[in-house]
């Protein structure tokens, strides 16, 4: 894949590497620490040239697939938003007893690339298309997001309190992983 095929976008920031990410069929996004030369960030793509064509063709077989599926409405991701107000905090109650664990402010929000995410403070956002997914589903990232309460990053330590709140968690993750794409594209339509 020629690089003219796709956009890129450089994001400065005080960071230590170079990150590649491609969450749509024509962009490439790379991370970049704020003083880092057009030289390295020109070398790092050619470095990465195959993975970033192979992963570019996914985001593409993915946008295809939600093409076949009816865009989520405006409408829909309201009344969405308004059952995850509701629900999300129960469950976020329930499983933050479980590990142990306090919290701030949770926030739903119709997001593009993420379903959960928790601030150092202890800020749980979720996205309203959770409400989309089986219940099992929604208890992973609700447990996902409290155990970074304990451990804010993805360390061995982090997975193994993630497994002892859901031994099966990776059943519901690799779910997410097969299906979530499609419905975030089939939200991202409406806009």
């Amino acid at each position: 894949m020629d690089q003219q095929e796709y956009r890129v976008t450089v994001i400065r920031s005080r960071r230590r590497t170079i990150g590649i990410e491609i969450s749509k069929p024509d962009e490439v996004t790379v991370r970049v620490p704020l003083r880092c030369p057009e030289t390295e960030i020109r070398k790092a793509l050619a470095e990465r040239k195959d993975w970033i064509a192979k992963h570019l063709e996914k985001v593409r077989q993915r946008e295809a697939e939600a093409q076949g599926l009816p865009p989520v409405s405006a409408e829909e991701i309201r009344r969405l938003a308004d059952r995850a107000r509701v629900y999300l905090p129960a469950r976020v109650r329930m499983f933050a007893g479980l590990i142990g664990v306090t919290y701030g402010r949770i926030t739903i929000r119709n997001q593009h690339t993420r379903w959960g995410s928790c601030s150092s403070k202890g800020n749980l956002n979720f996205n309203c298309l959770l409400m989309l997914c089986p219940p099992q589903v929604i208890d992973y990232v609700v447990v996902h997001e409290l155990c970074h309460r304990k451990e804010l990053n993805h360390s061995p330590r982090f997975w193994a309190e993630v497994e002892r709140i859901l031994p099966e968690y990776r059943t519901y993750e690799k779910w997410l992983k097969k299906n979530g794409h499609v419905l975030m594209a089939r939200a991202a339509r409406n806009e």
